[in-house]
């Protein structure tokens, strides 16, 4: 448990875990390096750390980011565009707290799967995840399509393979949950080709304690920096080297029994995920739900040297009926209502906290926040599946959405790209998940995504896209 009671974890421990039993690849740093020239351009000063916060489910565009209040009535939202702290940038009138630290924020209104992907949440992930264009196995299996192993990573799991690893602490960490639940769990967040050991490492927090986040099969508690039971650990190792024996990635869990220990007893692991210590004007100002909580870790995070911090916006399972969702941002039915009342003031309390966080302590110049989701909504309003014009959701739409960047070098203040008059379609400076991807790296100083295959094949791990330069 980590928090107001905390018990600390071994990335050991997190990978038997987390862990798809992924094997047999030939990846690390010391494959790049081979054949090939780097596509991404150097930055004199990358930012340290990045913050993706992925609004599961697949948030509206039209009424937070882009609304189009002269659009027919069918289309247009319920909610009205507010000026903010940007002279260009308006914003959803039930996003207030954000309008304030507009000047910050670069919106990308453009973000389209230009009909690669499937229109389903699977294909979504992955697609905005890795940058890769889903492959024909999502449209043959769609729901059933489950992670695999020669996936192409997680942008986290290559950021942080080339960045130079922490010394004490994991180089990435997800939080706070792994969506979505098994069978289903959602391609793209994990680290495929490159091996299990550049997995997300992850954190469960729950929306009834908040301030709680326990890791995967964790039992072992430390005080004081004392490790207990250390009897129990290797117990607990020698399980999962029989439950893995018949995998090649079982041989790679030995790198990391002395990094387990240390993490165990680290002073700086104790810091980081210590949320108590934190004023309670702080907790207050960030929200006390999971989501706000997650966001205010991933600041403690960032702050103690993580190169790369997800959260996965954890679904509020008392809001799923009234949504026709799983309780996010999959707004299937209800969608005005879901947004002004439960979604978007959560979201507008936790995400302006963290910009103005991180502006205050000086960390956002070296952290980029990115906001992200799976998909934009359908600008038509009315989804068969749930009343049609009279349930007033909205349906998935992959052909347009917004994404959200901050800090990290980013020129705040600005908006790239435009859509059509019903925010259907980009219509100027049309990017894709791979471009948004690019940036990312090129953010965070990744510069080289060469590597080689199990054969020695030299591979890119993302030859399309660029990134978007102009926006630093």
């Amino acid at each position: 448990m980590i928090g107001a009671i905390m018990s600390p974890f071994s990335r050991r421990d997190f990978l038997v875990a987390s862990t798809l039993g992924v094997a047999g690849y030939r990846f690390g740093t010391s494959a790049f390096g081979a054949a090939g020239s780097s596509a991404i351009p150097e930055r004199a000063r990358p930012a340290k750390s990045t913050i993706l916060f992925f609004l599961c489910g697949g948030a509206s565009h039209v009424d937070m980011w882009d609304l189009k209040p002269d659009a027919p009535s069918e289309y247009r939202s319920a909610f009205l565009p507010i000026r903010t702290s940007a002279p260009d940038i308006r914003l959803c009138e039930h996003l207030p707290m954000t309008a304030k630290v507009a000047h910050r924020l670069a919106i990308v209104r453009s973000v389209s799967d230009f009909g690669r992907a499937t229109g389903d949440h699977h294909a979504g992930y992955y697609y905005n995840l890795t940058g890769h264009a889903p492959d024909p196995t999502f449209r043959t299996q769609g729901n059933n399509r489950r992670p695999y192993p020669d996936d192409w990573p997680f942008m986290g799991s290559v950021v942080g393979l080339r960045r130079p690893p922490h010394p004490e602490l994991p180089s990435v960490i997800t939080l706070p949950h792994k969506p979505s639940r098994a069978p289903y769990t959602r391609p793209g967040q994990f680290s495929g080709k490159l091996g299990p050991l550049h997995d997300p490492i992850y954190l469960n927090g729950s929306e009834a304690e908040p301030m709680r986040f326990t890791a995967p099969s964790l039992t072992l508690q430390t005080s004081a920096g004392r490790l207990e039971e250390r009897r129990g650990l290797l117990a607990a190792l020698d399980d999962a080297r029989a439950e893995f024996d018949h995998n090649a990635a079982a041989r790679d869990l030995d790198a990391y029994q002395d990094k387990a220990f240390t993490l165990l007893s680290s002073a700086s692991t104790s810091t980081a995920f210590d949320l108590a210590s934190e004023p309670e004007k702080i907790r207050e100002r960030y929200g006390k739900t999971v989501n706000g909580m997650s966001l205010l870790m991933a600041r403690r995070l960032v702050e103690a040297g993580v190169p790369f911090v997800t959260v996965f916006w954890k679904e509020n399972q008392a809001i799923k009926d009234k949504c026709r969702s799983a309780g996010g941002w999959d707004t299937h039915g209800n969608n005005f209502n879901c947004l002004r009342d439960f979604l978007l003031p959560e979201f507008d309390r936790a995400y302006s906290a963290l910009i103005e966080d991180l502006a205050g302590r000086g960390l956002l110049d070296e952290t980029l926040v990115l906001v992200s989701s799976e998909m934009g909504r359908k600008p038509l309003i009315g989804d068969r599946r749930s009343g049609g014009v009279n349930g007033a959701g909205r349906d998935h739409w992959t052909a347009c959405m917004s994404n959200i960047l901050a800090g990290g070098g980013v020129r705040g203040g600005q908006v790239y790209g435009s859509t059509d008059a019903r925010g259907e379609y980009p219509d100027e400076s049309p990017v894709g998940p791979e471009d948004i991807t690019k940036t990312v790296y090129h953010a965070m100083g990744v510069t080289d995504l060469r590597a080689k295959d199990r054969a020695d094949r030299p591979i890119n791990l993302l030859a399309e896209g660029r990134p978007l330069t102009e926006l630093f």
